[in-house]
């Protein structure tokens, strides 16, 4: 099986790659591509060097399937042509996320909804996804209402640039600025752009992704999002008030029991998810499990993923993975 990278010398790329190396996807034919600025450059895949190409040579190679991470323009401009050309794109941008047809898919939810003529595949948004994981088993038993969601992003979703601001920084060194302003000792309440509405892209992402993943247009959704100075994960604070009365106890089993989820609820041990636990890890971490004290049908989670893995790479991986049972 033919599989390209495109954006394969990104750190989601790098991602990707050290993906479907774990989980030893059958690759026969290895494909990285990259922007023009990046060919001549090499990556390793499988112990073995590849040269990184260009788009336009990648897509001549007519690979089965192709892992895009290379931006929302590019994916708008190639991804249609390799789409004709028979691949399969699994879209890691927000390019086609919202596109009517287009299929936006978490695999442990909706990926019974893909089919073979579904050439272009969106991959929701990293913070998106570890908050539907989390919340689709409670929103089939209870039926969600409304979701108040704060998140404390890591500096990884910025990219490789923001990583070696933190680092530089941390050293006392002056170089190129990812953000407008520090980032160590500090917290930014901004991830990507404003908008008209005042609130930023990344914010309406949680709430036009989750109504579309959980085929739920009617659930109240407001979001607030803030980049810290962390490496290992994404982190968030999820108010949700459900149609029926939620128990505590059949919460805590059903996200027990649900597929890639790992509860850390013991404040008596003082055992909760942080970054640390998520980092390098494909599970998306529950704790702070509690009833919210104002609203009877609310409660409140905690919920922490790795960004770079199943926020991005890993979903990814695990999309062309149905594909290729399917």
């Amino acid at each position: 099986m033919k599989i390209a990278v495109a954006g394969a010398t990104g750190l989601v790329g790098e991602m990707m790659m050290r993906v479907l190396e774990e989980r030893r996807f059958p690759v026969t034919e290895f494909i990285p591509m990259a922007s023009e600025r990046s060919v001549g450059r090499s990556v390793r895949f499988n112990g073995k060097e590849y040269a990184v190409l260009t788009m336009q040579q990648g897509l001549e190679r007519k690979p089965d399937i192709a892992l895009f991470s290379a931006g929302g323009g590019p994916s708008l401009e190639w991804a249609p042509k390799f789409a004709a050309a028979g691949t399969t794109v699994i879209d890691n941008s927000s390019a086609w996320r919202m596109h009517e047809g287009i299929p936006l898919v978490v695999p442990e939810i909706n990926g019974s909804i893909l089919t073979p003529s579904d050439k272009i595949i969106a991959n929701p948004n990293c913070s998106t996804i570890q908050m539907v994981l989390a919340l689709n088993p409670l929103h089939q038993r209870y039926g969600i209402k409304r979701i108040v969601v704060s998140t404390y992003q890591s500096i990884t979703g910025t990219g490789r640039k923001a990583v070696t601001q933190l680092e530089n920084e941390r050293q006392g060194i002056e170089g190129e600025m990812a953000y407008p302003c520090r980032i160590d000792m500090n917290i930014i309440p901004q991830v990507d752009v404003f908008m008209d509405n005042g609130y930023t892209k990344e914010e309406m992402k949680l709430v036009n992704e989750t109504r579309k993943i959980l085929h739920a247009p009617g659930i109240g959704i407001t979001a607030t999002t803030v980049r810290v100075p962390v490496v290992g994960g994404h982190s968030e604070a999820i108010n949700v008030e459900f149609e029926k009365t939620p128990d505590l106890a059949e919460v805590r089993r059903l996200l027990e029991t649900t597929q890639g989820i790992v509860v850390m609820d013991d404040v008596k041990q003082l055992s909760y998810p942080m970054p640390l636990h998520s980092h390098n890890r494909d599970e998306v971490f529950v704790g702070r499990i509690r009833k919210d004290e104002s609203n009877d049908k609310a409660i409140n989670l905690w919920v922490v993923a790795d960004n770079l893995r199943k926020g991005a790479a890993t979903n990814a991986v695990q999309i062309a993975e149905l594909i290729t049972r399917k």
